[in-house]
């Protein structure tokens, strides 16, 4: 049983899903990496930095014209990317009609930075020579128009609009974890509500930039010198940042069933917080008051997290986990690292795609945290929480 909906509240189905990440590319690819227990990570190229970079991709399958892929930066190619693949997989890339009433909602962060020319300021600046002249010119002369539009981050939306021809409505939503959570949430209600029919959902990273990582140094968050999966970080806390993007078309039962697509599964409820985090045990209370608004029926189950491997909120994290002992626990971030804003949606694509082929995939833990769980699932919880604020869950059902 879930929460009781409003009276007409219509039912949602997720028809398509599009994942590229460290692990490929496609539903069958990440399948059988999945249950091949694959992690694939670099830690050379940004030692002691340990990233997930993304697989060798074609960008031209889904992103034909070369001049939309030189204006964009990594991450609007790798969302543009998987945006394609969601389409393919609804069945509806090319109808111009679906298409054209589309909405969309997207999840992302800012854009990537031109490190030449900000290495040659930062020199100039180190040696006295930054003077206001000086910045003007590199301004005028190193910064292509085309930077400035790669670094907005509604350009994401833009660039799907262009490529792929979704013309609904579009909103753009920042704020790292809690951006995806919000805009699952929200796709969720507008077509429950009738507002939209059809609606495409997602999220791209880039996780291969040295100016993030040197972002995320700055607190602490970097996981350094050797992996570990996320359950073993305790004694080394940290994430190690992935390269992914996922969409998934999600749309009115009704919707569906009129153009004859085929369900992975339906998303039942998204529900989210905000919690302070001024005391310790603030995002374990957080999580377990809105654990009884998904309405879960029975005391197992399974659930699939976003978490980070950063404290104190995977600890915190871990002992909510605790008090429901009969779930089995799946972390992306040991396969993917952690996505930012792609970390949920990704959670929600595996989930569908799990309850699709009728199991779930495997513990990838030595700690023994995650558990076996061989019979087939009905419902699979999505469990983020941000590595420094936002927490939301999702619940996500088979169809019968």
């Amino acid at each position: 049983m879930t929460e009781p909906k409003s009276p007409g509240a219509k039912e949602v189905w997720i028809t398509g899903i599009g994942i590229v990440s460290s692990l490929g590319e496609g539903l069958d690819a990440h399948w059988d990496a999945l249950n091949g227990k694959k992690i694939n990570i670099d830690d050379k190229r940004f030692a002691p930095y340990i990233v997930h970079p993304l697989a060798p991709v074609t960008f031209d399958a889904q992103i034909p014209k070369k001049g939309d892929q030189r204006q964009m930066e990594a991450w609007q190619r790798i969302g543009t990317y998987a945006a394609g693949l969601a389409l393919d997989s609804a069945g509806v890339k090319g109808d111009k009609e679906i298409l054209g009433r589309m909405d969309m909602i997207v999840a992302a962060g800012g854009g990537e930075r031109d490190l030449a020319v900000d290495v040659a300021i930062m020199t100039a600046d180190a040696k006295g020579n930054s003077s206001p002249a000086f910045l003007n010119e590199r301004l005028m002369n190193d910064l292509r128009p085309t930077l400035f539009l790669a670094q907005l981050s509604n350009l994401l939306a833009g660039n799907i609009a262009i490529v792929h021809g979704v013309c609904g409505t579009s909103r753009t939503f920042m704020g790292e974890e809690a951006a995806s959570i919000d805009a699952a949430r929200i796709a969720l209600a507008r077509i429950e509500s009738g507002q939209s029919e059809i609606a495409l959902v997602g999220a791209a990273h880039n996780g291969e930039r040295s100016d993030l990582l040197v972002l995320y140094e700055f607190g602490d968050y970097n996981l350094k010198e050797k992996f570990a999966p996320v359950w073993q970080r305790e004694d080394q806390s940290g994430f190690a940042l992935g390269s992914a993007g996922c969409f998934l078309v999600l749309e009115s039962r009704e919707h569906a069933e009129a153009r004859g697509a085929k369900p992975y599964a339906k998303l039942t409820k998204v529900v989210a917080d905000l919690a302070q985090r001024k005391q310790p045990g603030a995002v374990t209370k957080s999580l377990e008051a809105l654990w009884p608004k998904l309405g879960i029926a029975g005391d197992s189950g399974n659930l699939i997290t976003g978490a980070t491997g950063a404290e104190p909120v995977t600890s915190e994290e871990k002992a909510f986990l605790r008090q429901h002992p009969g779930f089995a626990v799946r972390a992306t971030g040991t396969m993917f690292g952690h996505t930012l804003e792609t970390q949920f949606p990704l959670g929600l694509a595996l989930a569908a795609l799990s309850l699709s082929r009728g199991a779930l995939f495997p513990p990838n833990d030595p700690t023994g945290f995650e558990v076996e769980k061989t019979d087939s699932p009905d419902q699979i919880v999505v469990l983020g929480a941000g590595h420094w604020q936002g927490e939301g869950m999702a619940l996500v059902e088979a169809i019968k």
